[in-house]
């Protein structure tokens, strides 16, 4: 999946750093002591690669696998698969541009890379991405863990969720109160979490429970298949009108969705105990969400067809046609909702880092005291929670966030930092391709909130 060949002279250039004490590391160069004694940041790194893998997994695999079926639905089947893979070297680039400015800017933070490029306009610039971003994406993990749970009702329609289909409607099944539950003894013990190696075991538990979904619908299409009631899906998208090209345009911002991880990339790397071996984590972790996002696209598409919605998930609320269609139906939720949980600290750690270095500037680190930590995690996790409750939708809000901050983070952002090339070290073709991911990513995004607005209004059917 590399692009190109790195120089090893490049490669190969190392310069000690002291780091002050108001900036929390998360990405230090192979030869500097973190040892610092009450930061746990500083602590020796103990993160396997394994690990390493399955936390930046995590970080990508998230609520954006659901839509997935759906931009086969809208693109087609080969276009989907190949847009999927395209946005997948990409994402390997971007990755690689980052890191490289990182390490020989002896930055250790996105925000700091952002700095030595654009100064202090941006650095903010990023950490206001990063809130948006990672916020919106926090609230909408929770809207779906509450409609999972406790079901949804759209006009007028009320679709149950696991806990009010088995037990029936009563106070303790209603969505407020099932969320509360699952903040204060799931995700906000999650949450205080200091170390993000510390969720290793819970990122592996979340990428096998996006296997289980997985294994459960290849299962449910081939017995369809079998029976046949699988028809022939397409395999490039329906194009009527001008408006079914404007809608082709509306995939996008859930492609770039799927691969965002820029945010934690520093921290995961700060805590590898080889840092030299991130190149091979990101190249890993790229691999094993697209063979899981090319195959749950596929399948998804191929058991719902022209049926598909754009959470497939809601289609596991009617007979599948098949024997066990209930519990299989129950546990593709259920491992769905869990796998939502497991995901959640590992974006709130980076939310949680550059809101306190937004807000702070010029305190002390956000460990440097107790007080503080735990303080920024509580405001933070309780925003999210009321947010979940009062906001109306979260399909729309997804597309406009992955059309903005999302493109920003993972794309835009590390391709305008190797045009300016603060460093000297960007190449002729690191320039070339930079200038065309900029040119695709704002093209194709803007198109993508002009569909979406006008589809709001009723411009477009």
């Amino acid at each position: 999946m590399t692009l190109y060949k790195k120089n090893n002279e490049q490669q190969q250039h190392h310069t000690t750093i002291l780091v002050n004490n108001e900036q929390t590391p998360l990405l230090l160069p192979n030869k500097i002591s973190k040892t610092k004694t009450g930061d746990p940041y500083n602590e020796p790194p103990a993160a396997s690669f394994t690990g390493a893998v399955f936390n930046l997994s995590t970080t990508i695999i998230g609520a954006g696998i659901m839509a997935l079926p759906a931009t086969m639905k809208v693109l087609g089947l080969a276009l989907g698969v190949g847009a999927i893979a395209i946005l997948a070297v990409l994402a390997e680039y971007s990755l690689d541009v980052l890191m490289r400015f990182s390490k020989v800017g002896n930055a250790v933070t996105y925000s700091q890379v952002m700095e030595s490029a654009f100064g202090r306009v941006g650095r903010r610039l990023f950490q206001i991405c990063i809130f948006v971003n990672n916020f919106g994406i926090l609230v909408v993990y929770m809207i779906i863990i509450g409609d999972v749970l406790s079901g949804t009702s759209t006009t007028g329609i009320h679709h149950f969720g696991v806990l009010d289909g088995w037990f029936g409607e009563h106070w303790w099944t209603m969505r407020t109160f099932v969320l509360l539950m699952t903040t204060l003894f799931v995700l906000a013990p999650l949450a205080f979490f200091k170390q993000i190696d510390s969720l290793r075991y819970t990122s592996a538990i979340a990428v096998a429970l996006a296997l289980v979904f997985l294994v459960i619908i290849v299962g449910i299409t081939f017995m369809k298949l079998f029976n046949g009631g699988i028809t022939t899906p397409r395999l490039l998208p329906n194009i009527t009108d001008m408006n079914s090209i404007w809608n082709l345009f509306t995939a996008v911002p859930i492609l770039v969705n799927a691969f965002v991880c820029h945010s934690n990339v520093h921290t995961i790397n700060m805590e590898l105990q080889d840092s030299s071996r991130i190149q091979p984590v990101v190249r890993a972790s790229l691999t094993l969400s697209s063979v899981i996002y090319i195959l749950t696209a596929i399948f998804g598409f191929l058991l719902f067809g022209e049926s598909t919605l754009d959470d497939v998930l809601a289609n596991f609320d009617v007979d599948l046609g098949i024997p066990y269609s209930s519990l299989l139906n129950d546990i593709v939720r259920i491992s769905y909702a869990f796998h939502l949980m497991l995901v959640f600290p590992v974006i709130f750690f980076s939310l949680r880092f550059n809101f306190d270095e937004f807000i702070f500037a010029s305190s002390k680190s956000l460990n440097a005291t107790k007080y503080k930590f735990v303080s920024t995690t509580i405001v933070l996790v309780a925003l999210v929670y009321i947010a979940a409750n009062f906001m109306p939708s979260i399909w729309y809000a997804l597309q406009f966030t992955g059309a903005t901050a999302t493109v920003c983070i993972g794309f835009v952002f590390p391709a305008a930092i190797s045009i300016r090339d603060p460093h000297g070290i960007a190449t002729e073709k690191d320039k070339i391709l930079s200038v065309v991911m900029i040119v695709l990513a704002v093209f194709s995004n803007s198109l993508a909130i002009y569909s979406n607005a006008a589809s709001m209004s009723g411009i477009t059917s």
